[in-house]
């Protein structure tokens, strides 16, 4: 199979910025923003649950489990938000 110059200048610079991407830490997100559960609309969770596998899997809007990132201070105003995972 043939691959062209610019195509492969292309997979180099996608390759580039995947690992670039996988390489951040999750944990800088968390410095300025905090986990709200009970107020993610179903499958825009931002991670795994009691109920899902992975990330944007919850089956159910506002799943008292299921959480999103948001900026921190932000979550006590969330009609229904809860900065631990609910019962």
């Amino acid at each position: 199979m043939y691959i062209s110059k610019s195509q492969r200048i292309g997979l180099l610079v996608a390759a580039a910025v995947t690992g670039a991407v996988a390489a951040t830490p999750l944990t800088a997100q968390a410095a300025d923003s905090e986990k709200c559960y009970g107020v993610s609309a179903a499958g825009k969770n931002d991670c795994a649950t009691a109920t899902s596998s992975c990330a944007g899997t919850s089956k159910m809007d506002r799943d008292p489990h299921a959480f999103i990132a948001v900026p921190a201070g932000t979550c006590a105003k969330i009609a229904g938000g809860s900065l631990t995972p609910m019962k």
